[in-house]
């Protein structure tokens, strides 16, 4: 195969364990639609004859079947395209969690704020490619200890020195990709920016329009994951980049605002419900589903509003889909939750589960999610066995633990504007936190916690969204601190490339946040939510690019212990911040 005519990938998905101890993993290639498809091995086998995902403008997007046998032991596994580049991937041993890293915020919202940084804007990608794999750092010629710390280094013996890599999936929190510049790329868009509410609300989206618009969410997203100035693969030096993250660890990804654009689902009702914002939303779904769920097209049912005449649309009652039929003949499906309209998705990995919750689809002012959803995630999380599974990964794209910010809440209620121009107010009201959303957040918290106490889980929150580092806790104030399993921790983590706030007035909004952060806030009248001091840090929250670290030590008698690791930007290096969570007694 011609390199040239690689438009994007490989991108590795999760699938999750299949019949038969299968780790069920997928690459996702795009290739000029003129150029042969090209033939895969992994593990020194042929793989079978790719799925098309989506055939568009010349391009031609191919998704290939790379699963594996797990074995007893953990076992580094080969893939590529025969006399071509290859990649490598680390399979995990049998009933032994996976090593994961989490990131978010894949990109920025505006170039401007780039120039601000004083590294490049993949340094956080590289550090975390420094620890993952010893032969990506060899290839670019820095040698098997540069930037690496002690901390990094313990990883060296048990992991490196077996030919292994650090970690055998990422998860993806939000904001993979940041479609914000559509409104200055696209010219009629550019120019509704400035027309007033009401032609807005009215603004008819023609049929070119929509192709403009369709072309522009299709086609982002190789430009963004195989950027055309970037090196090669075939190169005898390494690009460590979102590119080499994507090609070495499969990947959870869902979805946040940014994917979509920014503060999509916190905009009035009329705004969402307005034919240009239904119109970018429906594209951007349908980029979501090809490229970072890695499903064919033609396989995407569309979203069916149910409210009844005469009801508000507030709250979007959205018919659910029944995932199971829809795509009863692909082996290869995302495990998604069946019977609700989003994509929510559940993986059980022996000691180890993970949800990876949908907030966007359907996310309004007053909603995070919708009645179908919620029954689902409980069903799901209440069937799971609470002998091999220790722990619980959910995942929620904003932080559930958060400071809150009752006065900019007031004063953006009252004064932002419901505008993509103004996206203050929309950020506030993303949070589970705000005033609107404090129901939800309780009742998440109720579901969890009932896991918890029910099948002795121990559950953990892990997020993104709000660019800096943070922990924070949940837990019932009506029960003893030796009642273990009603605390429920939150990692947050973010971002891997934007910046976190370094601006002047950035810098006075982090002060107020910490300000904030000392204060638990009681949720009711048996919940409270508490951001906790940073591990390592005299803050609770630090404003710093960073990625998580999520490892369970299998060697302890009393069970598997997460270990949380934070690693945080510094203007010359890194800093390390670890959190361990015993498993619930």
């Amino acid at each position: 195969m011609n390199e040239k005519d690689l438009l994007l990938g490989p991108v590795l998905s999760f699938r999750g364990v299949g019949k038969g101890d299968v780790w069920k993993v997928t690459a996702l290639l795009g290739l000029k639609s003129s150029a042969p498809i090209p033939a895969l091995e992994v593990d020194g086998k042929a793989c079978p004859a790719p799925k098309e995902l989506l055939l568009h403008g010349g391009e031609r997007y191919l998704r290939y079947d790379l699963g594996c046998k797990v074995l007893k032991n953990e076992r580094r596994v080969s893939y590529g395209i025969p006399g071509g580049p290859s990649w490598n991937m680390t399979v995990p041993g049998k009933d032994f969690a996976p090593r994961m890293a989490y990131v978010s915020c894949n990109g920025f919202s505006d170039p401007a704020v780039m120039r601000k940084l004083i590294r490049t804007s993949d340094a956080v990608w590289e550090d975390l490619l420094y620890s993952h794999d010893r032969q990506l750092r060899r290839k670019q010629g820095s040698g098997d200890t540069k930037l690496l710390d002690k901390e990094q280094l313990w990883h060296e013996k048990r992991i490196h020195d077996k030919g292994l890599q650090r970690f055998h999936l990422m998860l993806m929190g939000g904001d993979q990709i940041y479609f914000d510049a559509i409104w200055e790329d696209i010219k009629p868009l550019r120019q509704w920016v400035a027309l007033p509410r009401q032609a807005q609300l009215e603004f008819k989206v023609s049929k070119a329009l929509e192709r403009e618009i369709e072309n522009y969410y299709l086609g982002l997203y190789k430009a963004r994951w195989l950027p055309p100035d970037r090196k090669a693969w075939s190169s005898a030096t390494a690009t460590l980049d979102a590119s080499a993250a994507l090609a070495t660890m499969p990947t959870i990804m869902m979805w946040d605002d940014h994917d979509i654009f920014d503060g999509w689902g916190s905009y009035s009702c009329e705004m969402q419900n307005s034919p240009l914002f239904q119109t970018l939303f429906r594209h951007a779904r349908r980029a979501f589903w090809v490229f970072q769920m890695q499903h064919a097209l033609d396989d995407l049912p569309e979203l069916e509003d149910t409210t009844p005449a005469g009801f508000s649309r507030q709250d979007p009652l959205l018919k659910p889909i029944a995932w199971s039929q829809v795509l009863a003949k692909d082996p290869l499906a995302l495990p998604l939750l069946d019977k609700q309209p989003g994509f929510t998705s559940a993986y059980a990995i022996g000691p180890v589960a993970i949800v990876a919750a949908d907030l966007r689809t359907e996310r309004s002012r007053a909603q995070v999610m919708g009645t179908d959803t919620w029954a689902q995630i409980k069903k799901w999380t209440g069937s799971l066995d609470a002998g091999p599974c220790q722990h619980l990964l959910f995942m929620s794209s904003v932080p559930v633990v958060h400071p809150k910010l009752p006065l900019a809440e007031l004063l953006l209620d009252k004064f932002g504007q419901d505008h993509v121009t103004d996206s203050n107010a929309d950020d506030l009201k993303d949070h589970w936190s705000h005033d609107d959303h404090e129901g939800e957040r309780k009742r998440l918290l109720e579901v969890l916690s009932g896991l918890a106490r029910d099948k002795k889980i121990r559950v953990s929150l892990v997020s993104g969204d709000v660019h800096v580092a943070a922990w924070g806790t949940a837990y019932r104030k009506d029960l003893p601190a030796t009642e273990t399993w009603s605390q429920i921790h939150q990692f947050t983590s973010s971002a891997v490339v934007h910046p976190s706030l370094i601006g002047v007035m950035e810098r006075l909004f982090l002060s107020w946040l910490n300000s904030n952060a000392k204060q638990p806030q009681n949720i009711d009248v048996q919940y409270v939510a508490e951001v906790m001091p940073f591990p390592g840090h005299d803050k609770h929250v630090m404003a710093a690019r960073n990625w998580l670290a999520l490892e369970l030590d299998m060697g302890s008698a009393e069970g598997c212990k997460l270990w949380a690791t934070w690693r945080c930007e510094t203007e010359t290096s890194f800093s390390n911040h670890l959190l361990a969570v015993a498993p619930i007694p």
